[in-house]
């Protein structure tokens, strides 16, 4: 125990046990998120745990929970707001990809990874993907797509943005940023206008990136 803990008595919070937990995730995978490890790496007691979490389990739960809420969370929040068109639409949806504030890609992929042994967790990620495209597919209807195209164009939008999850592809930002414009028309099938662009570029602090070849 830290000195500063054994002064004070203080245990931490739920919150701070939980970033830790997160911590641990994404360096070791589920199976290196144990008490013991946590508690070291916290400076804290061991049974200081247990003033927050009932056991081992109970924070696991915690962090899907964290998991749903981030992650699934904006995609939906982003699928559902204003835009003038599909194609704004579609850029508000890119601000998942390119805001790890708004959607964590490492946290996915250490989710996505932990599923792989777990029939529980594996039950949330389809969970959370059918969730995922049908806020997909309801953004696309809004903008006049049938159900057949809007299912179709969600599943396209969304198993290629988790490809590159389970791929772990690298991107620098302004390759990513110049390849938008025709990922969007490709989407959407229509381009996406300037003014479009620059308020998609405006929220990420960067120039628009260009349009495509003959738009």
């Amino acid at each position: 125990m830290s000195e500063v803990a054994s002064a004070t008595g203080w245990r931490g919070s739920a919150e701070v046990w939980l970033e830790a937990a997160y911590g641990l995730l994404l360096e070791s995978g589920v199976d290196g998120v144990k008490i013991v490890p946590l508690a070291k790496r916290l400076g804290l007691s061991r049974t200081s745990f247990y003033w927050f979490f009932e056991d081992r389990e109970a924070l696991l739960a915690a962090l899907v929970a964290r998991w749903r809420e981030k992650n699934t969370g904006a995609i939906v929040r982003r699928a559902e707001a204003y835009a003038e068109s599909i194609a704004e639409a579609m850029l508000n949806v890119f601000d998942c990809w390119l805001d790890a504030d708004l959607f964590d890609a490492p946290f996915e992929f250490a989710v996505r990874s932990w599923a792989l042994q777990s029939p529980g967790v594996l039950a949330e990620v389809q969970a959370a993907d059918q969730q995922r495209l049908e806020a997909l597919a309801r953004m696309f209807a809004r903008f006049g797509f049938d159900e057949t195209a809007a299912d179709v164009r969600a599943r396209t939008v969304y198993l290629v943005q988790i490809g590159y999850i389970s791929m772990q592809a690298r991107e620098d930002i302004a390759t990513r940023l110049g390849r938008i414009p025709d990922y969007v028309a490709i989407f959407t099938g229509r381009p996406a206008e300037p003014r479009e662009l620059d308020r998609f570029a405006a929220r990420q602090g960067r120039p628009a990136p260009p349009l495509p070849a003959g738009a």
